[in-house]
């Protein structure tokens, strides 16, 4: 098999498929499925070895108040329910106020690694007496985002123990997401390192930590909102704070209160073109910041109303990456009407906080398995292969079923086209 993938970057998508096809014994019709998707604009040019475009759905929640301005919010994501969650969750926050989101800072650090460190003092000592030289440099490196106001701000350094020292650089990349201009400075400034303290460097790299680019969603709810009755809605809110508690002294539940939060935030951050594994990543290091994995979210009850507070690390960019190579990333930022990164990060912020909000509502009152069932019997009846106009019909039989599974689909479906040949033949 290697000599058959010999040189295999250099071939055409039509060609690797061919290979493919024949290497592994794919269909016809898996050859056809491969084809169909194949993209001719510049998706073949974005990543190695090209074959064809995997393509996840695009949908939009609505309802969604932040800082004052409504909102619409497209989302890319495949999983059911999440779309609804969140426009049911922002719904009920636009209700009660809307939500209000701040940005604290949005800066990108970068590492210049150094190993095999003596004495970290010496490091540390020239650091400080070069650092203006040092950001000097690291201008130098890429003077265009000074001129526009951004550019490095501080450096530091750290000692990581075992002889290794970070010297970390801070950037403010503007409105774009900074990557490769981050890994410029830091090769100028690794560069001098090297030539003036005679000390070579292991490695020099942007950080996704998104410590310095935290954005704050936050909340009040009337407690009387939460149910008809005030007596059942006191007991609601009790009930969501002991679970946002919880999430906050059991990592088992954090990993699962923070992945429903992600399911708003990822979905907004793939349609805006931004790096979601690098959202991912922080948000996540985040959570354990203080040596705990907790839940990223907090949900306390005073007097009579329930307040909900999220904090993120969100180094996003509006421009740079993927967001003008991408088609729809222009068009989906037209529909959320976001000018600037900061608002960005606030709407994302505020997504998370509403889809937790939704999340955690379900899970204390009517359990968060009735509010995925209806969207996995849709996805079930799919599966089975009804068409568009056959998925309403067949859900709404497979609802009526305690634990519906693909052979009663199948049997529902085999009866709905039955009747509908019956139906026809009569007429």
């Amino acid at each position: 098999m290697e000599a058959a993938f010999s040189q295999f970057y250099k071939r055409t998508p039509k060609q690797r498929l061919a290979l493919l096809a024949e290497t592994l014994g794919l269909s016809e019709a898996e050859q056809q499925a491969l084809q169909q998707r194949a993209a001719q604009g510049d998706a073949p040019l974005l990543i190695e070895n090209y074959l064809t475009t995997y393509q996840l759905p695009e949908g939009v929640a609505v309802n969604f108040r932040v800082n004052g301005h409504d909102y619409v919010v497209p989302m890319v994501t495949e999983e059911p329910s999440v779309i609804a969650a969140a426009s049911n969750g922002a719904k009920q926050l636009t209700i009660a106020g809307g939500i209000t989101a701040a940005v604290h800072s949005r800066l990108l650090t970068g590492q210049v690694v150094l190993s095999d460190v003596k004495v970290y003092a010496s490091i540390d000592d020239w650091v400080a007496l070069h650092q203006n030289e040092l950001l000097d440099v690291a201008k130098q490196a890429h003077p265009s985002i000074v001129t526009r106001g951004g550019g490095p701000k501080s450096i530091r350094t750290r000692d990581l123990g075992e002889g290794f020292v970070s010297i970390d650089l801070t950037v403010d990349v503007k409105a774009a997401m900074g990557a490769n201009m981050m890994n410029t400075m830091l090769e100028a400034v690794a560069d001098v390192v090297q030539s003036k303290l005679h000390h070579t460097t292991l490695f020099s790299i942007l950080s996704n930590a998104g410590d310095q680019s935290l954005t704050t969603a936050t909340v009040s709810v009337p407690v009387s909102q939460l149910a008809d009755d005030l007596d059942d809605a006191q007991q609601v809110a009790k009930r969501l704070v002991q679970a946002s508690r919880i999430a906050q002294l059991d990592p088992m539940r954090a990993v699962t209160h923070n992945k429903g939060i992600m399911n708003g935030v990822d979905a907004l951050v793939i349609a805006m073109g931004n790096d979601w594994r690098a959202i991912e990543s922080a948000a996540h290091a985040f959570a354990v910041k203080d040596g705990q994995y907790r839940g990223l979210s907090d949900w306390q009850l005073a007097g009579d109303r329930l307040t909900g507070t999220l904090t993120l690390p969100l180094p996003v960019g509006t421009v740079g990456g993927a967001t003008k190579v991408l088609p729809l990333v222009s068009i989906n930022q037209k529909i959320a009407r976001i000018n600037s990164p900061e608002e960005l990060m606030k709407l994302i912020a505020a997504v998370g906080l509403a889809q937790n909000f939704a999340a955690l509502k379900a899970l204390v009152t009517s359990g968060i398995q009735q509010g995925h069932m209806k969207m996995q019997v849709r996805s079930l009846a799919m599966t089975v292969g009804a068409t568009p106009q056959e998925v309403p019909v067949l859900t709404e039989q497979l609802m009526a079923l305690k634990d519906p599974n693909e052979a009663q689909a199948k049997q529902l479906l085999k009866q709905i086209r039955n009747h509908k040949e019956d139906n026809h033949a009569k007429r």
